[in-house]
């Protein structure tokens, strides 16, 4: 019911993107049909959104499409994300169309909205998520982090200097 309304005018805010000849192009509520399968999904791929659709008969349905019709092939997708959606900023349009049939609905008030700031540690950094000024000098795992400032003078290793190289 959303994407119906949020999809409604869509062929007339797309219609200057595309050209009267030449090849016949893909339907573009088709591939928006298809994107939301994906971003609903958790579907990341073209490649194996285009797999999906073609096998589970639900996103068929969804994406109104018969038995015996064609899936697009993924680098449509790469092709008009990129370049027809994105220069004309219908994929913001459907969006905000979506929240407003929920807030029509009574399902979103619209007064405030969420954003996830969670903080990941990261297996690559030595800091383990915070910054070296931040560093509280201990491990994830609650051992001690010795980092050569904390050491004690006599145990610190060697400073390289250019007199300290060695000479071939």
């Amino acid at each position: 019911m959303f994407v119906t309304a949020a999809l409604a005018d869509l062929h007339q805010e797309l219609e200057p993107y595309y050209s009267e000849i030449g090849r016949p192009s893909v339907d573009p509520e088709l591939m928006i049909r298809m994107l939301i399968v994906g971003y609903c999904c958790g579907i990341r791929s073209e490649r194996r959104l285009t797999q999906e659709v073609e096998l589970h008969l639900a996103y068929r349905w969804f994406c109104k499409l018969d038995l015996e019709d064609e899936i697009p092939h993924h680098s449509t997708f790469s092709a008009n994300r990129l370049g027809r959606f994105r220069e004309s900023d219908v994929l913001r349009h459907v969006f905000e169309r979506v929240v407003w049939a929920a807030m029509a609905m009574g399902l979103v008030k619209g007064e405030g909205f969420a954003v996830d700031a969670s903080v990941l540690e990261a297996n690559a950094s030595r800091y383990h998520g915070k910054a070296p000024e931040s560093s509280t000098g201990l491990r994830s795992n609650g051992r001690p982090e010795l980092l050569p400032s904390t050491l004690p003078p006599s145990t610190r290793p060697p400073s390289r200097t250019p007199t300290a190289r060695c000479r071939r």
